[in-house]
């Protein structure tokens, strides 16, 4: 099978956009992070209020890894695929931001403890049926020239959607929501407006990069090639299969870096405001003032390090053309292991905002300078089915993660939190390491090249 070489994606002459179009391009982004946002910074504390025990609580987030294994790899390679009035892309990500928002809707009412987990299977669903092919829409609209440009843009949107999903809690408190108003399952009022308002942000923002900003039209050879490919679902597993077997080697030894990232990552954001109950209002009992208290400040710390990965989105961008991406990409890491083990350790909620910019750093660089990389490795009428491929080594290590980690949380990290975080730490600094092993576009090729002569 031939495939056009990822050297040569230059030569396909995409036009250069200006800055703003790279900006309208990601604002779809926005509302897909706002939603990832309230996952990450509420999902566990809901589990809390509805009676989940803390060492099982891993197997509740199930849902994110699980669905992106199955479902990101398959609608890669289908919209790769797919030929449509609307585009190659553009369906799946507008599908998917509309599940989206219902499933935002419907969460902060649950009744039970499986309702809720059962939710989250579809709002994770609906995000993994978005996520890959506007990944691959970027990819296709973008020059290689402006791969870091649109990335960490793309990173930048991250860190906003973010930010303002933790910060929307405290917000609506400075506005005049009462607190500590809970509904009859103990889930605080605030929690459920901000679910709703992140179900209108992910429609809207979806529906303004859809006016602002159109697919690159298909050629003619390349809509031959589409149409005399093999269709049906045997078709597209099979597409993956060789992916798989065909995966270059710079794509490979990354693998091993989001390994260690995001195993620690997903460490981070389970038990971040257990810790912070624990080491700041002393108190794990999900009924107390405290235990509120604790859900508050981690919002106001998680939009605060998403606020920091916004700004250093766009810092990282000449510093990532200067050094390279995966330089970059280390010392942030570094930076932000560094801070986990050091968060623990501190009682006053103040100085908790300093630690919070190496994970600024961090996160503003795992969502961006790791698709740099990759961008400049694969061929480009598979990116779809390797930007899923991709997404498998995130959801892999969460899914280990979920299994392994209730298995010792008592024995090895005594029951407590805390050391799930400083392990978290740890884990980033071994990413760190990992990713300056890992081998240019240009290097690997070269190695490849002479391994089959």
């Amino acid at each position: 099978m031939n495939h056009t070489p990822s050297s040569l994606r230059a030569a396909l002459n995409k036009p250069l956009l200006s800055f703003w179009q790279i900006v309208n391009m990601n604002v779809g982004f926005f509302g897909i992070q706002f939603s990832f946002g309230l996952q990450q910074s509420s999902m566990s504390p809901i589990y809390k209020y509805l009676g989940a025990d803390e060492a099982s609580l891993p197997y509740l987030w199930l849902a994110g890894p699980m669905t992106g294994l199955i479902v990101q790899p398959i609608i890669g390679a289908m919209s790769d695929r797919t030929v449509s009035r609307w585009g190659r892309r553009t369906p799946y990500f507008l599908i998917g931001a509309l599940l989206c928002s219902l499933g935002l809707l419907f969460m902060p009412f649950s009744q039970t403890l499986w309702m809720a987990a059962g939710l989250l299977w579809i709002l994770d669903a609906a995000n993994n049926v978005t996520m890959e092919p506007y990944r691959a829409f970027v990819s296709d609209k973008l020059d290689s020239r402006q791969h870091s440009l649109g990335f960490l843009t793309q990173s930048a949107f991250t860190g906003l959607g973010q930010t303002l999903a933790y910060l929307t809690p405290s917000l609506l408190v400075l506005l005049g929501m009462n607190k500590d108003a809970v509904n009859s399952h103990h889930i605080p009022h605030i929690v459920i407006a901000a679910f709703l308002i992140g179900a209108i942000f992910s429609a809207v923002s979806i529906l303004w990069t859809l006016k602002t900003t159109k697919e690159i039209p298909l050629t003619a050879e390349q809509l031959t090639t589409i149409r005399n490919k093999p269709a049906g679902w045997q078709a597209t597993l099979d597409e993956i299969v060789v992916a798989v077997r065909e995966m270059p080697l710079t794509m490979k030894q990354l693998a091993v870096v989001k390994l260690f990232q995001w195993y620690g990552m997903f460490c981070y954001w389970q038990y971040i405001m257990l810790s912070l109950g624990r080491t700041i209002f002393s108190t794990n009992d999900p009924a107390s003032p405290g235990f509120r208290e604790a859900g508050l400040l981690n919002g106001q710390l998680g939009a605060f390090y998403n606020l920091i990965a916004f700004i250093a989105a766009f810092a990282l961008v000449p510093l990532t053309r200067r050094i390279g991406p995966k330089i970059t990409h280390a010392l942030c890491l570094t930076c932000a292991g560094i801070a986990m083990l050091s968060i623990p350790s501190i009682h006053t909620p103040g100085l908790l905002f300093i630690p919070m910019i190496g994970i600024g750093l961090a996160w503003a660089s795992i969502m961006g300078n790791p698709y740099v990389m990759l961008a400049g490795c694969i061929p480009a009428e598979r990116t779809g089915v390797y930007m899923g491929i991709f997404n498998m080594f995130i959801v892999i290590p969460m899914i280990i993660q979920i299994f392994t980690l209730p298995l010792y949380y008592n024995r090895l990290l005594a029951g407590n939190p805390e050391n799930v975080v400083r392990l978290a730490g740890g884990l980033l600094i071994c990413a760190a390491l990992a990713v300056t092993l890992v081998r240019s576009a240009a290097s690997a090729r070269a190695q490849e090249l002479a391994a089959t002569t």
